[in-house]
């Protein structure tokens, strides 16, 4: 693949408290009047996360149309699991009309750093604002994935005899050192769901970790004719975080082929150092990729345009 890198889409310039610095997890939306809204969290003075959004030109990505002026969803209260952030991976437009948000929390620990658990809000004005399920996770601890249940993408399918939502997610009990830094080990998983919100305890794993790997970042699926395309993050212990690409027949099943992907930090600049947190949408005939670049949406949130496949 050979994507042409436009720049940086928006970065926050400080103005709005809750939006103090960052533009982390670019997750689209294509609203369907010439706009897509793209879900960002940013974070306010203290490092904490709220979820908003950035309109741009469906036509012209580059083009800012719109900042939210508020949250379009808050921190937990005090005590609960997303008390000390929340972010947005996905977003889906249920049969309703209404957009379902699956959103991680930061619980902040005493023996470990933070847990990292997945809870979903609802939307009924098309992003707008979004109420919360419950306050506690949708995807909470359990035996197997005691520390780390996030960064899910989910996806409603309706080529079932009955309605479907697939999730692909990452998940893990542990956690390694890197260069005297205690960082998190997860690997991708995939599960079912009736109704998008009841959800298995344990996943089936469908990607495990290679050389040079702690963790991977929010996957990105599309489909295919003859399947699905993955777009995903790599932590990796040598370098930290490179972007991915696979492919599969049935979404568990997956063939690595990273070196494809042709999508990787520049020589200099805003995601020189890093590059993580792909989305990849077609808009007019094209595909563009959004993304994050250095200091986990740091420098703000950027887009690529496919030039050839």
């Amino acid at each position: 693949m050979r994507w042409r890198k436009l720049g940086v889409v928006y970065n926050p310039d400080g103005s709005l408290p809750w939006m103090h610095s960052h533009a982390a997890i670019p997750t689209p939306l294509d609203l369907g009047d010439g706009r897509l809204r793209i879900f960002v969290s940013p974070r306010d003075a203290k490092g904490m996360s709220r979820v908003g959004f950035v309109d741009v030109d469906a036509t012209d990505p580059t083009r800012v149309l719109r900042v939210a002026d508020q949250p379009c969803l808050d921190i937990g209260r005090p005590g609960t699991f997303d008390d000390n952030g929340a972010v947005c991976t996905s977003v889906v437009r249920l049969a309703d009309g209404r957009l379902l948000m699956y959103y991680v929390g930061f619980e902040l620990c005493t023996h470990i750093r933070y847990r990292l658990l997945t809870g979903a809000a609802i939307s009924n004005d098309n992003g707008e604002h979004f109420e919360k399920v419950a306050a506690t996770p949708i995807l909470e601890r359990s035996p197997q994935e005691l520390y780390f249940r996030c960064g899910p993408f989910v996806m409603r399918d309706t080529t079932q005899e009955r309605e479907l939502f697939r999730m692909w997610y990452v998940a893990g009990s542990d956690w390694t050192n890197v260069g005297g830094k205690d960082v998190p080990v997860y690997e991708m998983r995939y599960m079912e769901s009736p109704d998008g919100l009841l959800w298995p305890l344990e996943g089936e794993t469908v990607m495990r970790l290679g050389n040079d790997e702690h963790g991977f970042g929010r996957p990105w699926i599309m489909r295919a004719e003859d399947g699905f395309k993955l777009h995903y993050s790599i932590r990796k212990i040598s370098v930290g975080y490179r972007m991915g690409y696979a492919e599969s027949g049935d979404g568990r099943d997956w063939t690595r082929m990273d070196e494809q992907l042709g999508l990787d930090v520049s020589p200099a600049g805003w995601d020189s150092e890093e590059i993580m947190y792909s989305a990849v949408v077609e808009t007019g005939g094209r595909q563009y990729a959004f993304y994050n670049g250095n200091d986990f949406g740091g420098t703000g949130f950027g887009v690529a345009r496919l030039e050839s496949a």
